[in-house]
C-alpha cells in the first residue's frame, strides 16, 4: 500500500494569492465539493478569509467531507527587513489556525506554514518570470535580510504553535531559479526550515524545458524536501513566454502549468523516486489558474486519474 497520499488546493480553482483577484475565485464550498468529488483528500487554506477563519467552522467544513487541512501559503517580502515583524504575525494567525484545525481531528501529521516570497509584487522578476539571469537576483546584503527573515518566520511559527515551515520557491519570485533555492537552503537552519519541492514552478524557473530537472532537484535537495507539490509545465507555452516576453501573469493565463502529463515533468520518475526514499506524507496537485480560466473540476478529475495510472 503506497504511503503517499493526494490532496488539492484551491490554486487549481483559480484562487490565487496576487492582488487583484479577490472574490472572483469559485466559492469555498463548491472547491471543496468538487474536490472531494474528484478524488483528493486533502486540501491547502488558500488565502486568508477565502476559507473560514474561525476553528471550529473551518473543522466543520473539512469533516463534513472527511478532508484533511494540509497547510497554508504565506507571502512575505522577505527582502525587506521592515517587512518581517509583519509577517511573523500573518504568519503566526495562520499557523494558529491550521493548529487549531489539526488538533481537533488529531492529525497523524501537522500542517506545514508554506513561506514564500512576495510573488508577483517586484516589476523585474515578474516581468522576466522563466527567464531570469543572475544580474536579477538578490544583493548579498539582500540575501542575509531575506535568509534572516525566513528563518525568524519559521522560530515563531515553531515556538509559538508546533508547525514546521516549509519555503515555497516561485516564479515571478526572487527564489526563483534552482541556485536560488540552493543558496537560500544553505543560508537557512536545516532543523528549521524546509522545502516545499513544486515541480512546476522549479521547471518553468530553471529556464529550460527540461524533463529531468524536477527530478534532479529531489535529488539535489532530498535532506531538505518535507512537502512536495505537484505541478506540471507546458514546454511550448514556456517557450512563447520566453521568446514573447509575456510576464508571470500572461503565462499562466496561457496555461504554463497544464494538466499533469500534458508538460515536461516526468512524474512518473518523481513518483519513483519518492516510492524508493519512502516518502510517507503528502502530494498536493497545483495546476494554478486565473480565475475563470478552463473546467477546474474536470481538471481534478484528469490529474487525480493521471496519478492513479501511476500508481498513488
Amino acid at each position: 500500500m503506497s504511503k503517499i497520499r493526494i490532496a488539492n488546493a484551491p490554486c487549481s480553482w483559480g484562487s490565487l494569492e496576487f492582488e487583484g483577484l479577490e472574490g472572483r475565485a469559485i466559492p469555498y464550498g463548491q472547491m471543496l465539493d468538487e474536490l472531494k468529488e474528484t478524488g483528493y483528500r486533502g486540501t491547502e487554506l488558500g488565502d486568508w478569509g477565502y476559507m473560514p477563519t474561525e476553528p471550529e467552522q473551518l473543522h466543520d467544513e473539512l469533516a463534513n467531507r472527511e478532508l484533511v487541512m494540509l497547510g497554508a501559503f504565506v507571502p512575505v517580502a522577505l527582502k525587506d527587513a521592515d517587512a518581517h515583524q509583519d509577517g511573523i504575525a500573518e504568519s503566526l494567525k495562520i499557523a494558529r489556525l491550521l493548529a487549531d484545525v489539526a488538533e481537533k481531528d488529531g492529525y497523524d501529521q501537522l500542517p506545514f506554514l508554506a513561506l514564500a516570497d512576495d510573488n508577483g509584487t517586484d516589476a523585474v522578476r515578474t516581468k522576466h518570470a522563466g527567464r531570469t539571469s543572475p544580474q536579477m537576483s538578490l544583493s548579498d546584503e539582500q540575501w542575509n535580510v531575506f535568509a534572516r527573515g525566513a528563518e525568524d518566520v519559521a522560530r515563531a511559527v515553531k515556538s509559538q504553535t508546533g508547525l514546521r515551515t516549509v519555503f515555497h520557491h516561485h516564479c515571478g519570485g526572487f527564489i526563483e531559479r534552482p541556485d536560488e533555492v540552493a543558496r537560500l537552503l544553505e543560508m537557512t537552519d536545516e532543523d528549521l526550515l524546509g522545502l516545499v519541492l513544486d515541480t512546476g514552478h522549479y521547471t518553468y524557473g530553471c529556464g529550460k524545458n527540461d524533463s529531468k530537472v524536477a527530478l534532479e532537484a529531489f535529488e539535489l535537495f532530498a535532506e531538505r524536501i518535507w512537502y512536495v507539490h505537484f505541478k506540471d509545465c507546458q514546454p511550448q507555452i514556456a517557450d512563447s513566454a520566453r521568446n514573447e516576453g509575456w510576464d508571470y501573469f500572461e503565462a499562466v493565463r496561457r496555461g504554463v502549468f497544464c494538466e499533469l502529463g500534458q508538460g515536461c515533468v516526468d512524474f512518473p520518475a518523481v513518483l519513483n523516486w519518492l516510492k524508493q526514499h519512502d516518502y510517507y506524507g503528502w502530494i498536493v496537485v497545483e495546476q494554478d489558474v486565473l480565475p475563470g480560466m478552463g473546467s477546474p473540476k474536470e481538471s481534478a478529475r484528469r490529474n487525480r486519474e493521471y496519478l492513479r495510472v501511476h500508481g498513488v
